[in-house]
């Protein structure tokens, strides 16, 4: 049945690390618009529970890899299976990522470096890179179109102290983004950066914390609200409409793009007059 605007049916969308947090949001709401999705994570126990949830929610069709994004060949490989089993891709998140371990670029080695770097930067690259070219295969075959998405963050606009990798990782690929808007435009193929800010992802809940950490991260919640036009921290639901707009045809029109999810905190003064 149609879903007005947003209708995602038909659609093939692929979401990397989308058994939780962020990834799992932006499925989400790909799935309440009827879409196809694939997801890749590396945790069978977590893709399979995030496969019934997302089934749960009028998915079409849902389906779980286990691709580690840090191997190029993973990568390919996990391509080769997805088109065999959908026969087609429409819309790639490239989400999965990882924080830094570095606090300061003075002790920043280069094992960090390169680590960080092989998920977040050159595998989200391969990510979006080989989701391409199957889109514009489809498109020299008569059907143009196609959404790439990188999930980035505030540390694209923000100078973050200590956490040099994962800032590099954000704003390198949000370059690489909007070159391939001005490359693939020709295909309708569009290509957006979303950029979250303090987003409560559900690792480690409530349940499973200490009384001490749990004081912590409330403590956490407040510092962040408080620098918030909109005073709460973000959900990973607060997702869910990016998901649907960017998967779907309304954003057929929309490219080139970083789309701030976070609560207005980037354009928010630390002083009122």
């Amino acid at each position: 049945m149609a879903k007005g605007l947003f209708d995602c049916t038909g659609k093939v969308t692929l979401v990397t690390g989308g058994n939780g947090g962020i990834g799992l949001g932006f499925a989400m709401g790909v799935a309440k618009m009827g879409g196809d999705i694939a997801i890749w994570a590396r945790n069978a126990d977590k893709n399979e529970a995030a496969a019934a949830a997302l089934r749960a929610a009028g998915a079409g069709r849902v389906e779980t890899y286990q691709v580690d994004v840090a191997s190029e060949e993973a990568i390919i490989d996990g391509y080769a299976t997805l088109l065999a089993d959908f026969g087609r891709i429409d819309c790639v998140f490239a989400n999965s990522g990882r924080a830094s371990r570095s606090r300061s670029v003075l002790t920043l080695d280069s094992a960090e470096w390169h680590d960080l770097l092989a998920v977040n930067l050159h595998g989200a690259f391969f990510t979006l890179r080989e989701g391409a070219k199957a889109m514009v295969a489809r498109a020299e075959a008569g059907e143009p179109g196609g959404s790439l998405v990188y999930c980035g963050s505030l540390s694209m606009f923000h100078g973050i102290a200590g956490i040099n990798n994962y800032a590099a990782s954000k704003g390198g690929m949000g370059a690489a983004v909007r070159g391939m808007a001005a490359e693939l435009g020709k295909y309708e193929i569009r290509a957006n950066s979303i950029a979250p800010g303090y987003i409560k992802t559900g690792i480690g809940g409530d349940g499973e914390m200490s009384p001490e950490m749990q004081a912590r991260m409330a403590a956490v919640d407040a510092h962040f609200s408080a620098k918030t036009p909109i005073h709460r921290p973000g959900a990973i639901e607060d997702f869910e409409g990016i998901g649907a707009y960017l998967a779907s045809d309304a954003s057929r029109y929309h490219s080139g793009d970083t789309i701030v999810i976070d609560g207005g905190s980037l354009i928010y003064p630390p002083y009122a007059f």
